[in-house]
């Protein structure tokens, strides 16, 4: 008697803890059919245990990924192996809103999924369970640093007063640029941007002025550009581009329609219109080219020359430059 009393004690603790642990537990038998369902499946989806015992659980919940779902029990019922679903491969299984106020922000809860053979005493695997784990706190914890590293590399890649790439990123663009050449010979052009009399710009109008003024011509650069390109804040007032799978003639065709829109713009600064000009230096990858600074060295040259020219214009490097 006291061993029948023990073994009753016993399935009411287990009972109990089933129904109480702060995981989601499921019991299908071979057909999918729910055979248990704890207190915190019935928490998060509104179902009581005995609405739902001995009912379908793809009928009576249509929402779950059914296809997906059965291929993975399958494989539990035929390797006999238990299998693990993380919320990284999948988001939830069960659409449960998520109420913990930690992770207000995400939606839906979180899961990660065991799969676990369920065995007879003759060993034949006649029922499957799944255990629900709500990870919502770690998942988004994780997603908001995964994002704040990519905001973080964005900065570092960043040049500050004109949101285009700053020179460190620009020059790694130019040497990816270089390497398609020397693996497929993509045509590809570099260009450099000089700011005409910029010096005189800052004594008259101030640094604010200046400053004003790189920030309008790389706002007009950015316009210009297709997904592609690349463009940089090369130094001070001088910028930089490399503009992929375009020879020189198409780069002048681009330099020419973005020289003459920024001599046609104004700035205006403290109440007062400030005009400008560039000069602009082309240079396409040649066979030759032994490396990425003899690219870039001629388009410097080609920018050069069309400062010695009289600025205002653009000019393609050839070796006559």
């Amino acid at each position: 008697m006291s061993n029948d009393l023990d073994a009753m004690n016993e399935l009411h603790w287990l009972i109990d803890m089933v129904q109480t642990i702060e995981v989601g537990l499921i019991v299908l038998d071979r057909n999918y059919n729910i055979q248990l369902w704890n207190g915190f499946m019935e928490n998060h989806s509104g179902i009581s245990p005995n609405s739902i015992k001995g009912k379908n659980l793809f009928t009576e919940l249509p929402d779950i990924p059914a296809d997906w779902l059965k291929q993975k029990m399958e494989s539990v019922f035929l390797l006999k192996n238990r299998t693990f679903i993380s919320w990284e491969q999948r988001p939830y299984v069960f659409k449960f809103k998520n109420y913990r106020p930690i992770t207000g922000r995400a939606d839906f809860m979180y899961q990660n999924i065991t799969l676990l053979p369920l065995a007879s005493l003759t060993g034949s695997i006649t029922h499957i369970s799944i255990i629900v784990y709500d990870v919502s706190d770690i998942a988004v914890n994780k997603l908001q640093l995964k994002a704040m590293n990519q905001q973080l590399e964005e900065l570092s890649q960043t040049d500050g007063l004109t949101q285009l790439h700053n020179r460190r990123h620009w020059q790694e663009c130019m040497e990816r640029e270089f390497e398609r050449f020397a693996r497929y010979q993509d045509q590809a052009s570099l260009i450099m941007i000089d700011i005409d009399n910029f010096k005189q710009i800052n004594d008259k109008y101030g640094h604010p002025a200046g400053d004003k003024v790189i920030q309008h011509i790389a706002h007009l650069l950015k316009q210009s550009l297709r997904e592609t390109d690349c463009a940089g804040r090369y130094g001070g007032e001088e910028f930089a581009i490399v503009l992929a799978k375009t020879g020189d003639t198409d780069a002048l065709y681009f330099t020419e329609r973005l020289r003459k829109k920024i001599e046609a713009s104004e700035i205006i600064c403290d109440n007062r219109i400030i005009k400008v000009t560039v000069s602009l230096g082309i240079n396409e990858i040649k066979p030759n080219s032994d490396n990425s600074s003899v690219w870039l060295s001629g388009a410097d040259k080609a920018l050069y020359q069309a400062k010695q020219n009289g600025r205002n214009q653009s000019v393609v490097f050839t070796t006559q430059n």
